[in-house]
């Protein structure tokens, strides 16, 4: 089996059998990312608990790589620290941005390297990197809020996330 192969069977099984669909609680950010060139769209909630990434939940709707792309982020992410993993959302990021240029490192990417072909087709980058960068946001917004206490004004359960 050749590698692309591969890759595109990995896609195609997060795809068909996503991981971490579903909004689920308790969460303190839910943020609502858009890819207006093509329609795919994601609502992405994060719960973080001292300095571990402890459930990333998601619904959203588009192509295959960008469904499959959450799912994979699920995976990558759930049960790190922050900082690792938002070390693997630049190194993800770095990928899909490279045209085929650097070489993925499977340690740190895992399944996400199964990607890495989409960074030859620069319309398809967005659409991988839709929830990475709503991940990104929600985490950066999380941090912020717990950093500022309880008193501050996050999107938690039973408020309304928006784009930001």
């Amino acid at each position: 089996m050749q590698l692309d192969q591969l890759y595109q069977e990995i896609i195609l099984d997060h795809y068909k059998k996503p991981r971490g669909r579903g909004l689920r609680e308790p969460y303190e950010v839910q943020v609502r990312h858009v890819n207006p060139t093509c329609g795919d769209e994601i609502d992405l909630r994060v719960h973080i608990d001292g300095d571990k990434v402890v459930d990333v939940s998601y619904e959203g709707m588009g192509c295959s790589i960008s469904q499959a792309s959450a799912s994979v982020l699920y995976e990558l992410v759930v049960g790190k620290t922050v900082t690792d993993a938002l070390s693997r959302v630049d190194n993800f990021t770095d990928m899909v941005a490279s045209r085929g240029e650097t070489e993925p490192d499977e340690s740190v990417l895992e399944d996400a390297i199964a990607f890495a072909g989409v960074s030859k087709y620069p319309a398809r980058v967005k659409c991988a990197l839709l929830s990475w960068m709503a991940f990104k946001d929600a985490t950066a917004q999380a941090v912020a809020t717990s950093a500022v206490g309880p008193d501050s004004s996050a999107v938690g359960p039973g408020s309304e996330g928006g784009d930001r």
